[in-house]
């Protein structure tokens, strides 16, 4: 890895049984003490949750090496099903999910989840800190479309040669109406995973799950970088959103960077590497 600065988802009844179960695991979660190597200022100080927002064209099992490896060094995980049906929904739906949540939270985004954690951790107070992962980082009014004007940042393979469009309906869409956008899957290697294996590219061109057209146009809010320490995982191969846009994005939001050579699949690809950030940034210390 290349470190290019500072190291940096029945009844009523039924429910709130469900919830009052809960509660005591919670509450065991946030009270235990975190192993001594954890880097935390307080020896009493609960791990920090991380929370890990898969983005398009993926879904929560991409992170499967990045919990195992944060779930041995003691940190609890959450991995979110990202619905993918449009931005404000999204993070609403990531929004609830640390509603739940007692003690810190580390946000993590993938691609299109960097958009949503932006929007989601927006009055979320648990939040603490924010972690890009070859994600977009919108600003207030950016949309997914608009962010990074291909003249200004060429380099990607993502676009209408590469996916394919099919009308759906979607519940959050004006009307009612939407059109889902996935990854042709002969060209699903070299847009989104060069360096993973043809045969696990294969498998996930299959299982990719869509983007809907209304999540890829909707701008985003006031976002929560403004106010929250960020990370970025630049991924200098990345064929769906270029290194340079990342670099512009993460600039933009004052982010601690590091960069790797791999393609948009890094969590794939290069799981280290993003444990590695993640860790920093729930190390990090005011």
């Amino acid at each position: 890895m290349t470190v290019t600065g500072t190291r940096h988802w029945r009844s009523g009844v039924v429910l709130a049984a469900a919830l009052a179960a809960l509660a005591p695991i919670a509450a065991v979660n946030a009270d235990a003490a975190p192993p001594s190597w954890a880097g935390q200022s307080s020896p009493h100080a609960p791990l920090p949750t991380i929370v890990l927002v898969h983005g398009a064209f993926a879904d929560s099992s991409s992170w499967d090496a990045t919990i195992a490896a944060l779930q041995k060094h003691g940190y609890p995980v959450v991995a979110v099903a990202n619905p993918l049906r449009g931005l404000s929904s999204d993070a609403d739906v990531v929004r609830s999910v640390l509603a739940t949540i007692n003690g810190p939270v580390i946000l993590v985004g993938h691609s299109y989840g960097g958009a949503v954690i932006t929007n989601a951790a927006r009055g979320a107070a648990n939040v603490k800190a924010l972690v890009y992962i070859g994600a977009f980082v919108p600003a207030q009014g950016e949309s997914l479309a608009t962010i990074l004007p291909p003249a200004q940042f060429p380099g990607a393979l993502l676009g209408p040669d590469t996916t394919d469009v099919r009308p759906v309906p979607n519940a959050v869409a004006p009307g009612g109406q939407d059109a889902d956008i996935t990854i042709k899957p002969a060209d699903f290697r070299a847009v989104f995973a060069g360096d993973v294996p043809a045969s696990e590219t294969a498998l996930m061109a299959v299982t990719q799950r869509p983007l809907s057209y209304t999540a890829d146009i909707e701008p985003s809010g006031i976002p929560a970088w403004q106010t929250l320490p960020s990370w970025d995982l630049i991924t200098d191969d990345d064929k769906a959103i270029p290194p340079a846009g990342q670099r512009f994005m993460a600039a933009r939001a004052h982010a601690h960077v590091e960069s790797v050579d791999s393609s948009h699949a890094v969590m794939v690809s290069h799981p280290g590497a993003v444990v590695d950030i993640i860790l920093d940034a729930a190390r990090y210390e005011v």
